[in-house]
């Protein structure tokens, strides 16, 4: 019966994603990456295995719940316990609401706030069971509050949030730690250097958030004693107008 801890990352990509991924495998954790194409963490996988981690990809559509079962049974029953559970999967496309279909709305939703329940539910259903372990929750800005154009984005995120709320009230006398991360700022990734060049190139030097920074943060959550449990952090620039 394999018993390695495992952190167990959904939306595993080239940012914030791949970060947690690097630091969970530092911290001696076997990280099971999730995306929707394995392919596409090959480069992900060879970095954390050249520094001594273990990592195993996985290629899933976090919004088809017989997959994201599938996943977890196969990963608690090949690989290890999951321990960490983190949801990090986005749809942050910005669309007029007056141009807004209703199956792209549907999509954003499905991606950002529907994954995440699923994710969450099915590492709470494996977590409760040894009463111990934690679920985190990617946020953003937008979490908060609604802007312009971000009407799909913001309303998904919004459930996100209310998710995290309400299965932290439920699971934490469990023994679970829930939390959800504010991102609240653009972060150091080649996305938003190659879309939003000016952005990246007017900021001085820490001005955007840094992934391996982010990725720190979610470790001591993780951390932390449940004496003292966060629910929710948020995180920005020092030079982020909030």
């Amino acid at each position: 019966m394999p018993d390695r801890s495992v952190a167990l990352i959904a939306g595993a990509g080239v940012g914030l994603g791949g970060a947690v991924a690097r630091r969970f495998a530092r911290g001696g954790y076997h990280v099971c990456a999730l995306r929707r194409h394995a392919e596409a963490l090959e480069p992900l996988c060879a970095e954390i295995r050249e520094a001594g981690g273990a990592i195993t990809p996985f290629g899933i559509d976090a919004r088809e719940e017989e997959q994201v079962v599938g996943v977890f049974d196969r990963v608690e029953r090949e690989i290890g316990p999951v321990e960490v559970a983190v949801h990090n999967i986005g749809a942050n496309l910005p669309i007029p609401i007056l141009e807004f279909s209703a199956r792209k709305y549907f999509k954003i939703w499905q991606l950002a706030c529907f994954s995440g329940f699923l994710v969450g539910r099915e590492a709470a259903r494996r977590m409760v069971e040894r009463e111990r372990g934690t679920i985190l929750f990617t946020g953003a800005t937008a979490s908060l509050r609604g802007k312009e154009l971000m009407a799909g984005f913001a309303g998904a995120k919004h459930g996100l949030r209310a998710l995290a709320q309400s299965m932290a009230r439920e699971l934490g006398p469990r023994g679970i730690h829930v939390a959800h991360v504010v991102i609240d700022g653009p972060i150091d990734m080649p996305w938003i250097r190659e879309n939003f060049p000016q952005l990246a190139e007017s900021r001085p030097e820490g001005g955007l958030l840094q992934p391996d920074d982010i990725a720190e943060n979610y470790w001591l959550l993780h951390q932390q004693p449940r004496s003292a449990w966060t629910q929710e952090l948020d995180l920005r620039p020092w030079v982020e107008p909030w």
